[in-house]
């Protein structure tokens, strides 16, 4: 199926708003959605502020140049009533929870206006972003279907279920001490210290979960950025647990896009990709947290030490601190790994799709955001996973799972971005790149499953593939909906 053609099912006269939470990692997949629902010919605006507007306003340009029908309407942010510089409007841009907490009230205030647009507009439909519950409430005024889009895995949902209900971290003694989550297809073992704050205790974030599960019931449906093949068992227990069959599953997003959005000319190479043209296959590593995590200085040391130690080529993406600085570093590590051509740190924006894909690319030490580890089953690049916070460590379980990584040793969760648990030592790190990297059993056994996974997620937006289907029958109820008057 070609991002190219539209389908002409009568789709274009269904309108859908869509509307994504003010971070990168849920703004993409969201993106990536509506310009999946107008390659099928479905009228799809976005919904967002000026600036956050920016992060995919060549590719949307691109959709709308190509006569898909998409659009963006963008609301000025609320900058200076809540304290923050113009521009500043995502919360992976925020260098502290002070700002952080900003942001989020500007996205509170923003609700109204956000309300009026959507009337104005007269949608069919809103695709609503989790942390928007409140469209529920709009969807029952204005009579039309909410479909509430989780940009996460039907396993982390699984398990936070029966964490919620079953309650089997209170029945453990200490942090350190594992047990198996009951009523799953999996026996899935954790630790109490692996476990969200939110089910231990009372957190604001709880409260917020539990408003955006109180919405569900009274959202037309659930739609997941994730594939039947690589969690089968857990797609059909999400359907029993909600007791709904409208859960849908229609990712990986960003692999509908994945060619045209990648294609450009050599002149257009990030420098970081032309430095893995002259590596050897399969044996540079590549090292990124996503953009809100903040290592202590000691543990930006240990990694140095072992990427330095590992003997591998890699690529690591560092967050600058608040002075343009990275601490941490061994005296002399990075002059050593650039006079050696030893490796690459890239301290501004890197190509993480694009780098994933290519063929020098061995291994892809991650934190296991979900839009991470989507990328790297595409790409069929074993990970080396390292839980930090939200839900990294349920994430974690699927590659386990499937059998397509290995773990570092992180066991305690973190509330956000800045990182104070334990320091893990280099010697976890080197053993992890060693079992990727090296000719044993179990590393042929992860290269040979990351192939496999990757196999499975070639097809699913192809005529009668998984993502392909679970969209085609979406659109069709949502144009049923909108004749049916009893709505």
């Amino acid at each position: 199926m070609s991002s190219e053609k539209t389908i002409s099912t009568g789709a274009g006269n269904l309108h859908v708003v869509f509307l994504p939470f003010f971070t990168s990692s849920h703004i993409i997949p969201l993106v990536h959605a509506a310009r999946l629902f107008a390659a099928q010919g479905v009228r799809s605006t976005i919904i967002t502020s000026v600036h956050n507007a920016l992060i995919f306003k060549s590719s949307v340009d691109h959709d709308i140049s190509a006569g898909i029908p998409i659009a963006v309407q963008t609301i000025t942010f609320p900058a200076s009533e809540v304290g923050l510089p113009i521009g500043l409007e995502s919360l992976n841009a925020a260098t502290d929870l002070n700002m952080a907490s900003k942001i989020y009230r500007g996205m509170l205030l923003l609700q109204t206006p956000i309300e009026q647009l959507i009337r104005n507009l007269a949608p069919d439909c809103i695709f609503s972003d989790m942390f928007f519950p409140w469209t529920a409430d709009l969807a029952d005024e204005l009579k039309i279907p909410r479909l509430l889009f989780y940009p996460s895995c039907f396993l982390y949902h699984s398990v936070s279920h029966s964490l919620r209900v079953h309650e089997p971290h209170e029945k453990v003694k200490s942090e350190s001490e594992t047990f198996v989550v009951p009523d799953l297809p999996d026996e899935i073992t954790m630790k109490r210290s692996q476990v969200s704050d939110q089910f231990k205790f009372k957190t604001p974030m709880g409260e917020i979960m539990k408003t955006i599960i109180q919405s569900e019931s009274r959202s037309y449906g659930l739609v997941h950025n994730t594939f039947y093949e690589i969690e089968p068992a857990y797609v059909d227990h999400m359907k029993k647990i909600k007791g709904t069959d409208k859960i849908w599953h229609i990712g990986p997003l960003f692999k509908f896009f994945l060619q045209k959005d990648s294609s450009g000319g050599e002149s257009e190479k990030h420098g970081c990709l032309r430095w893995l043209d002259s590596q050897n296959p399969k044996s540079a590593i590549f090292v990124c947290f996503g953009s809100m995590v903040k290592f202590p200085e000691a543990q930006m040391t240990e990694i140095a030490l072992a990427l330095e130690e590992s003997k591998q080529p890699f690529i690591w993406v560092v967050r600058k601190g608040g002075d343009e600085s990275i601490g941490g570093l061994p005296e002399g590590f990075q002059k050593r790994i650039e006079s050696e051509n030893k490796g690459l740190i890239v301290t501004d924006w890197a190509p993480q799709v694009k780098i994933l894909q290519h063929p020098a690319v061995g291994g892809f030490l991650s934190h296991c955001g979900w839009n991470s580890v989507l990328e790297a089953m595409v790409a069929g690049v074993p990970l080396m996973t390292w839980p930090l916070y939200a839900e990294h460590f349920y994430n974690e379980k699927l590659v386990e799972l499937l059998g397509i990584g290995v773990g570092v040793g992180a066991d305690v969760w973190n509330m956000g971005g800045d990182i104070t648990s334990p320091i893990i030592g280099k010697r976890n790190i080197v053993d992890a790149i060693e079992v990727l990297t090296g000719g044993s059993a179990m590393a042929e056994s992860i290269r040979r499953s990351s192939k496999e996974v990757a196999m499975k997620a070639k097809d699913v937006f192809e005529e009668g593939g998984s993502s392909h289907n679970s969209l085609m029958v979406l659109i069709e109820e949502l144009k049923a909906v909108k004749l049916a008057p009893k709505y």
